[in-house]
């Protein structure tokens, strides 16, 4: 009689901490998503206080280099290639609107075409349609359309790195309603790309057609049919996990925790303005910021206490996650404290023409972002079944 050798399953999950193997060394693991929202977020704030373009390129090669070091094999890490083509498409909106809308040129322009001039109203006066278009314009509106896509990015870089269900649960209880809100609206687009490739492959086995319109009434009606089936499991596992349940949160206590958060929100868009606005007074600035953060925070946790959740394996904040999260607050930071560079710098013009200069210090803080690149966990490689005979 032959031995029958038992069949190996990989681990279908990573455990949630590091554990040791036998070698002694970490085993891969999952950053906390939190941390890459942190890091995401604070290089956007980096990006918003320039336009040098050789600062925003480089933005954008540390943003590749993080996200092919450290993405998973998950649906949802597959879009960062998406984020680059809409950012594409902002600069190339941003530079047709300037060239179609155009301020005229100076004498000292370097002209490149004309487009055809549409007379406008005199109430319509300050804006020109059609008309000389200089190389220094063009630049201009790409320089602009740049930071905006590396801002895109970076929020793509977030999405495509952290998983929006783990982030689900570090959410706090007040924001959870919201939070599977925005859950279910960032799984919706690779869900239905997996039911439309699905049923692609279904008809291509059927020998069905598979190209034209007659095939799109056979392949959106499954389509369709699948997603009213996962929202199906997703409202019974929802329900089955208490969700919406009303908790012990009193009248008042609601109404208490809706006048905290409003007048935290209001704090924080007064603070906002008035660190925008040179001229407001000071207290309408970091001030006024301190304490709408303060009211929502106290909000939040107010809120919080009508939701009492347990949670399976949490995620652990540990030397990884507060390394990655401070390699893009420090790199904030350094670029809003204009420390050791010409904050000239920082926005250079193209009037005159001239070649934009790389700052030393701006520079070194943004590849102090692409650190983390090598200062998170290796991610776990993906789940695979191996049957042996």
């Amino acid at each position: 009689m032959s031995a029958v050798a038992p069949t190996t399953v990989e681990a279908s999950a990573a455990p949630a901490g590091p554990a040791p193997d036998r070698g002694g060394r970490r085993l891969p693991r999952a950053l906390h998503p939190m941390a890459w929202w942190i890091w995401a977020l604070a290089l956007a704030t980096a990006v918003s206080r320039t336009d040098n373009p050789l600062l925003l390129l480089l933005v954008l090669a540390v943003l590749g280099y993080v996200v092919t070091a450290r993405r998973t094999e998950a649906p949802w890490a597959r879009g960062f290639k998406y984020y680059l083509y809409l950012a594409v498409s902002v600069v190339a909106v941003r530079v047709v609107f300037r060239a179609v809308f155009a301020t005229g040129i100076t004498p000292h322009d370097h002209f490149l075409f004309s487009l055809p001039h549409l007379p406008t109203p005199d109430w319509y006066a300050g804006i020109r349609i059609g008309g000389p278009v200089s190389l220094e314009a063009l630049l201009s509106s790409a320089t602009d359309g740049l930071r905006l896509a590396c801002m895109l990015c970076c929020i793509g870089a977030a999405n495509t790195l952290a998983n929006p269900k783990r982030a689900l649960r570090a959410l706090p209880g007040a924001l959870y309603e919201l939070g599977v809100a925005v859950t279910v609206a960032i799984s919706v687009a690779p869900q239905l790309v997996q039911s439309v490739q699905r049923v692609a492959r279904a008809r291509k086995l059927r020998a069905g057609r598979t190209k034209g319109m007659k095939a799109l009434r056979g392949i959106v009606v499954p389509v369709l049919e699948d997603a009213l089936e996962r929202s199906l499991r997703l409202a019974a596992a929802m329900d089955s996990r208490g969700y919406g349940r009303a908790g012990t949160a009193t009248r008042a206590s609601r109404r208490l925790t809706g006048a905290l958060m409003l007048l935290g929100m209001c704090g924080l868009c007064t603070g906002a303005y008035g660190l925008l606005d040179a001229t407001a007074p000071a207290f309408l600035g970091l001030p006024a910021m301190a304490c709408g953060a303060a009211l929502c925070v106290a909000g939040l946790s107010l809120g919080g206490r009508r939701i009492t959740r347990t949670t399976y394996r949490p995620d652990p904040w540990l030397l990884p996650e507060w390394a990655v999260a401070g390699s893009g607050v420090l790199s904030a930071i350094l670029l809003f404290s204009d420390l050791g560079y010409d904050p000239a710098q920082l926005n250079p013009t193209f009037y005159p023409l001239t070649w934009p200069g790389l700052p030393v210090v701006p520079a070194a803080a943004v590849l102090l972002a692409g650190t983390a690149g090598f200062l998170a966990p290796e991610p776990a490689a993906p789940v695979r079944r191996a049957d042996t005979p």
